[in-house]
């Protein structure tokens, strides 16, 4: 069964969460505080890790940047008594698969963990492939999620990585919105469209040094990834 990780400083509710997940068939360890919840982490291997976002000692969105720097590709989900769009972008810069905010259906969360883990699952499946591409003066490594040019050598997430091969596979093509979502996040929901933004301003970023080299925005149709 997959293992989660649950860091969540509200004992009462992290025990009631905690108790809940593992009825549920989800062996769940509980950290109650950030710092705690990256000794665990450390420690151990998860398949799922949910987050509550404001936690003392180490908040839910620096223990998520040092579990994306890890390199171990793990699903995160954070809980939040926030609502305010600038938190929810937060979480996506951050590496978020889902945010949900309290008071919550722990049903609904059931779902969403299942939804999540199905998709890595697939993802994970998949023949691992050895293309390489080349983009203005810059190589793309996918299979090592490389990117590289003039000796420098960045290291992509998994989500960067996908989506970069999808611009690559259709360079100079237009790719609808629609498309890009359903390929690489299952669904074409509005929090996987505002995650998709997040990875592709990041993106862009990754470009910046290459003026030929642009990501455009694509009025009513999606985007396109222009080189020259």
């Amino acid at each position: 069964m997959p293992n989660l990780l649950l860091v969540e400083d509200d004992a009462n509710l992290g025990l009631l969460l905690q108790e809940y997940l593992i009825d549920k068939g989800f062996p769940t360890d509980l950290a109650t505080d950030g710092q705690k919840g990256w000794q665990c982490f450390v420690d151990n291997q998860y398949d799922l890790c949910i987050f509550d976002v404001m936690m003392p000692k180490k908040d839910g969105f620096s223990l998520a940047k040092e579990v994306r720097m890890s390199g171990r590709d793990v699903p995160i989900i954070f809980l939040t008594a926030k609502s305010m769009k600038e938190d929810t972008m937060q979480g996506f810069r951050v590496g978020a698969d889902d945010y949900v905010t309290k008071p919550f259906d722990r049903e609904e969360l059931i779902l969403r963990i299942e939804a999540i883990l199905r998709r890595y699952r697939k993802q994970s499946d998949l023949p691992e492939e050895s293309a390489v591409f080349q983009v203005g003066n810059y190589t793309f490594d996918y299979s090592h999620h490389q990117l590289s040019a003039d000796e420098k050598s960045t290291k992509l997430t998994s989500k960067e990585s996908e989506l970069l091969k999808l611009f690559c596979q259709n360079l100079n093509q237009p790719i609808s919105r629609s498309y890009a979502l359903k390929t690489i996040w299952g669904d074409d929901s509005y929090f996987n469209a505002r995650s998709m933004d997040v990875y592709i301003t990041k993106l862009r970023k990754h470009f910046k040094e290459d003026p030929k080299i642009q990501i455009m925005n694509l009025h009513g149709e999606g985007f396109k990834l222009m080189v020259g």
